[in-house]
């Protein structure tokens, strides 16, 4: 069943239903150290193929404190199983401790996990169908709130740079998500797909890539360009020893 048992576990409120947005789910509880919280999860049409958004607010808790539960919950969804996951996340929420930034004042401690950038390069197989592989990429990465290039060459490449927990997501997607199709004209899964780097970027508070682009690039050193044109030189040279001549 969609909601599972939620019901059973917490008072939870219906908020939007619609076969085009999914549903929202509000639950208000007391559990997080002795708190009061309201957590908001979107299901999207796909879930639970696709992880549920979720968003955290708290009349006594700061805005930092409301992150870090959101950041919490969202990296403990990125391990579950995709089935019907709100019980377990719910079940997370009544388990979870926040910082001891004072309630209602702004942390002072570093920036907000869920702000900190990631870097991340993926491998893929083959692209076939072109225009529909590149639509997913396209709108996921928009979705997850990533910043992505796919690169196109005798390497197939996808680099991405956002929160890691969107990250993790989009390469669920891809080994889950029919996105391609085979040698026999089938669709497929990219099962494929490689994590060829994946390291907290160091440009922390700003975005090197913008958008999602298509590149293509038929050499290592139109390659080696492409990273250089987004700041990126020394990823590339980590990439370097994984990639085909």
């Amino acid at each position: 069943m969609l909601l599972d048992k939620l019901f059973d576990l917490l008072p939870a409120q219906l908020t939007h239903l619609r076969v085009s947005d999914g549903v929202t789910v509000q639950i208000t509880s007391s559990v997080v150290n002795g708190e009061k919280v309201t957590v908001l999860f979107h299901l999207p049409p796909t879930y639970p193929l696709c992880l549920p958004d979720i968003s955290v607010s708290s009349s006594t808790l700061s805005r930092a404190q409301c992150q870090d539960i959101r950041q919490k919950l969202l990296i403990h969804a990125v391990t579950l199983p995709r089935e019907a996951m709100i019980h377990q996340l719910i079940e997370k929420l009544q388990s979870l401790a926040v910082s001891e930034s004072s309630p209602g004042a702004e942390s002072e401690i570093t920036p907000d996990q869920d702000q900190a950038q990631w870097i991340s390069v993926l491998s893929l197989d083959h692209i076939r169908s072109r225009s529909r592989y590149i639509s997913l990429l396209e709108r996921w990465s928009k979705q997850l709130q990533l910043s992505g290039r796919l690169i196109l060459g005798r390497n197939i490449l996808v680099l991405l740079q956002g929160n890691i927990a969107g990250i993790k997501e989009f390469c669920c997607l891809l080994k889950t998500v029919k996105v391609d199709v085979d040698s026999s004209g089938r669709k497929c899964k990219e099962r494929l797909m490689k994590v060829l780097i994946e390291t907290p970027s160091a440009l922390s508070t700003e975005k090197s890539l913008q958008g999602f682009e298509v590149k293509e690039c038929l050499s290592l050193s139109e390659l080696c360009a492409a990273f250089e044109e987004v700041h990126l030189t020394e990823v590339y040279k980590k990439l370097l020893p994984s990639l085909r001549d």
